[in-house]
C-alpha cells in the first residue's frame, strides 16, 4: 500500500514539473542562438504581442516569431514523435532496445527522402535545399519517399527476425543494426553521384537540423504526430496486452499479426514525416521511454513520454546552436553522442 501511495506521489511530482518545464521553455530556449535576445526583450515582445502594451523591437520579433518559435516547435514535436515511437516499437516487439534508428526505420526513411531530392534535383533543375520546402509536389513526395523507405526497413527486419518474435530480440536487433547500415550505404553512394555541393547539404540534413523550420513546415509533422498519439491511445489496452505475451493477448481477443503491423506502420509514418522535416537523429526513441520508466517504475504513461522528448530535443537544439561560435552542429550528432551512452547503460543494466 504504502510503495502504491509512492509510485503515485512520483507520478504526479513528475506530471507538475513537466507540464512546469513544458510551460517556461519555450519563453527561455527563445532567447538562446547566434543572436542572443534578452529576458526584457522577451517579456517586451510577449507584452506587446498578448496584452497591446509596450513595443517590440522589429528585429527582435522577426528573430523569435518567425526562426526560433518555430524550430522550437518542430523540435518538440520531432521529439515528441520520435520519444512515442520508441515507446510503441518497445511494447509490441517487447524488445526494451527498440528504437526508429536502431531499428533501420531512419536509415531506410533517410535513403527514401535522398532518393526524392537526387530525382527532383536531376529532373526539375531547382536549388534543392533552398527550395524543396516552398515546392508543392516536394512537399508531397519527400514524405511519400521517406515513408516508403521506412516501411521498406521494417518489413526486411521482420523478415529477417523470422516468426517468433516473442523469442527473437537479439535476431531482431541485429536485423535493425544491418539493415540500417545496408540504407546508409545506398544513401552514400546516392550522394556520391549527386552534385558535390548538393551533397554536402544534403548530408547535413541527414545528420539532423530544424534550421529549415517554418510555419508552413510545421503542419504536416503536427497533424501526423497528434493524430499518431490519439490511435495509440484508441488502442492503448490492447497494445499494453502484448507485453504479457501473443498467446495471452490472442485469449484476450487481439488480432497480434494485425495489430503488430499497424502500430509498426505506423511507427514508420511518423519516423518518415520528421525524417522529411528534419533529418535523421537517433537515439531519442530509445531514451526516453527508458527515463521514463526509471522515473516511473511500473508505469509507461504516453503522454508524459511525449512531453518529455519533445522538451529533451528543444534543449539539446539550444546546444546544437549554441555550443560553437558562428555555426551550428547537427542535432543529430549530439544524441548519438548522449544516446550511445545510453544504450551502454542500458546492456549492462540487463546483464546486470
Amino acid at each position: 500500500m504504502v510503495q502504491i501511495v509512492s509510485n503515485n506521489q512520483r507520478y504526479y511530482f513528475a506530471c507538475v514539473v513537466i507540464v512546469f518545464l513544458l510551460l517556461i521553455t519555450p519563453f527561455f530556449s527563445a532567447g538562446f542562438g547566434a543572436a542572443n535576445i534578452s529576458f526584457s526583450d522577451l517579456v517586451n515582445l510577449i507584452q506587446f504581442h498578448w496584452f497591446g502594451s509596450g513595443e517590440a523591437s522589429p528585429l527582435v520579433e522577426r528573430i523569435v516569431i518567425d526562426l526560433r518559435l518555430p524550430r522550437i516547435l518542430l523540435a518538440f514535436m520531432a521529439g515528441a514523435g520520435l520519444s512515442i515511437a520508441g515507446s510503441v516499437l518497445q511494447t509490441v516487439t517487447r524488445n526494451p532496445l527498440a528504437d526508429p534508428y536502431l531499428f533501420g526505420i531512419s536509415s531506410g526513411a533517410a535513403f527514401g527522402a535522398v532518393v526524392v531530392f537526387s530525382l527532383f534535383g536531376h529532373w526539375l533543375d531547382f536549388d534543392l535545399l533552398a527550395q524543396w520546402q516552398d515546392h508543392p509536389l516536394v512537399q508531397l513526395s519527400l514524405p511519400l519517399g521517406a515513408f516508403i523507405g521506412a516501411s521498406l526497413s521494417v518489413l526486411i527486419v521482420l523478415a529477417l527476425s523470422g516468426t517468433g518474435i516473442n523469442s527473437q530480440i537479439e535476431r531482431m536487433l541485429l536485423s535493425g543494426v544491418a539493415t540500417s547500415f545496408m540504407f546508409g550505404a545506398l544513401s552514400s553512394l546516392v550522394l556520391y553521384f549527386s552534385d558535390p555541393q548538393a551533397a554536402a547539404s544534403v548530408l547535413f540534413w541527414t545528420l539532423g537540423s530544424f534550421a529549415r523550420a517554418s510555419w508552413e513546415g510545421l503542419i504536416l509533422p503536427t497533424v501526423v504526430v497528434i493524430g499518431s498519439l490519439l490511435t495509440i491511445l484508441a488502442f492503448k489496452r490492447q497494445i499494453m496486452a502484448l507485453q504479457a505475451g501473443d498467446e495471452t493477448a490472442h485469449t484476450l481477443g487481439v488480432n497480434v499479426v494485425k495489430l503488430r503491423i499497424a502500430m509498426l506502420l505506423l511507427c514508420s509514418l511518423i519516423t518518415a514525416v520528421l525524417v522529411a522535416s528534419c533529418g535523421g537523429i537517433g537515439f531519442v526513441g530509445l531514451m526516453i521511454p527508458h527515463t521514463i520508466r526509471i522515473l516511473l517504475p511500473g508505469k509507461s504513461p504516453l503522454l508524459l513520454t511525449a512531453m518529455l522528448g519533445g522538451l529533451f530535443l528543444v534543449w539539446v537544439d539550444v546546444i546544437a546552436r549554441c555550443a560553437l561560435t558562428n555555426q551550428e552542429l547537427p542535432v543529430g550528432i549530439i544524441t548519438s553522442a548522449i544516446g550511445s551512452v545510453f544504450f551502454l547503460f542500458i546492456l549492462r543494466h540487463r546483464r546486470s
